[in-house]
């Protein structure tokens, strides 16, 4: 199947794990094309990231329907604070109503959210949101969504490199026994499942400086359609390439041995 051509038919979990073995556990989503999206419909951008609200609504109500573990959404990147000041002060107002009005019913449906990425001081009311949001939901079972916020992945290891030194320089680590298992337990993802598919919307092919450790050996899959049209059908799609893919982690096949 192209990318970029709709499923003909929904596929569920059943039909995803028959196609391809088990689908992935692990999803995390650049979510990419708002602007482009406002612009080619004559709309302010603040339209276009309002209706990429919509569309994470779908995709976490696709994501549980579909079986799958968790889901992480890049949600706004430490480099976005260059953005002018009108629309990071949209962005924000649009993070306080989502978690506002969705909050209660994520919790209802028993998902988990979580929140990675540094605290950042300037918004104190986002902040205190954020946590409530991880606090109401930190017993539940069900999927797992983790939102990078003020986030980057260079941060993210800089960050985890200094919780390592910080054990080294308390003497309860030596620096020659540090492994890779140490240096992703010190991650912000350390206690969720391995990443198994990064999917980004609007045609552009780069990670954009998320989740680069986790992504080493991940899947990636990019799709056409701006993130605004983002729904079931198009994290369908990008399921079933993944079904297709042959993941070896550096190994051979079994045949070429």
């Amino acid at each position: 199947m192209k990318l970029g051509a709709r499923p003909s038919a929904s596929i569920g979990p059943e039909k995803m794990s028959r196609a391809g073995g088990a689908g992935p556990r692990h999803v995390a989503i650049i979510m990419d094309g708002n602007g482009r999206w406002a612009r080619a419909h004559g709309l302010p951008r603040a339209e276009g990231h309002r209706r990429g609200v919509e569309a994470v609504r779908r995709t976490i109500a696709a994501a549980r329907e579909l079986g799958i573990e968790a889901v992480t959404i890049y949600s706004f990147s430490s480099e976005n604070w260059s953005r002018p000041a009108a629309e990071i002060g949209e962005l924000m107002s649009l993070l306080k109503r989502f978690i506002r009005s969705d909050l209660r019913d994520l919790h209802t449906k028993n998902v988990r959210v979580r929140i990675i990425g540094e605290r950042h001081p300037s918004d104190n009311e986002v902040q205190a949101l954020l946590e409530e949001a991880e606090e109401l939901t930190r017993h539940n079972t069900g999927l797992n969504l983790t939102v990078a916020f003020n986030y980057g992945g260079r941060n993210e290891i800089l960050r985890a490199a200094r919780k390592l030194a910080a054990e080294i320089a308390a003497g309860r680590l030596e620096a020659s026994q540090i492994s890779e298992q140490d240096l992703a337990g010190a991650l912000d993802t350390a206690d969720l499942p391995p990443l198994d598919l990064v999917i980004r919307t609007s045609g552009e092919q780069r990670l954009s400086n998320f989740l680069l450790w986790q992504s080493a050996y991940a899947e990636l899959v990019f799709l056409p359609v701006l993130w605004p049209d983002f729904d079931r059908s198009w994290l369908e799609q990008a399921l079933a390439e993944y079904a297709r893919r042959d993941r070896r982690f550096g190994g051979l096949d079994p045949t070429e041995r």
